[in-house]
């Protein structure tokens, strides 16, 4: 099984118990090598806290014991997204609208690929930022490699 399509079973197994548990699934990585890696980042409004990980990782690892889709040993990672959180897909542009974002994009968009600024809308498919001092900026969802909250202290 290719490496995508273990981790698209995994978030399949995983997202519904962590759901259950009134958490988010924010993010789940998953990197094969000498040592495969699995790390699942929860998140619930005002955060999650260590007690929310350890009932996380608890209930993962017995789900994953029970079904083994991991054909190798693996070390399990359980944790919060972050002050700087990923963001993807259109509800986490919903979500955050009105904190401090990055985005970086495959091609130029106004001649850049790297912004910086307050995300201001999502419509459609487009990501709308004001950079400090700008004017806003519409970004195609599609162009974006990643994006991230900004955390400026």
């Amino acid at each position: 099984m290719s490496r995508d399509r273990l981790k698209q079973k995994l978030h399949g197994l995983i997202e519904p118990v962590i759901e259950e548990h009134g958490l988010e699934l924010a993010r789940l990585d998953f990197s094969t090598g000498r040592k495969a890696h699995l790390g699942i980042f929860i998140d619930k409004p005002g955060g999650v806290t260590i007690k929310d990980c350890e009932m996380v990782s608890r209930a993962v690892s017995d789900l994953l014991d029970a079904y083994d889709p991991i054909p190798q040993s693996y070390i399990l990672e359980v944790s919060s997204p972050g002050v700087e959180r990923q963001l993807s897909g259109a509800g986490d542009f919903k979500r955050f609208q009105g904190e401090m974002v990055k985005i970086y994009t495959a091609e130029k968009v106004a001649g850049r690929q790297s912004f910086q600024g307050k995300l201001t809308g999502f419509a459609g498919d487009l990501v709308k930022l004001t950079p400090e001092g700008g004017e806003e900026i519409s970004i195609p969802l599609e162009l974006i490699n990643k994006a991230q909250l900004w955390f400026r202290p």
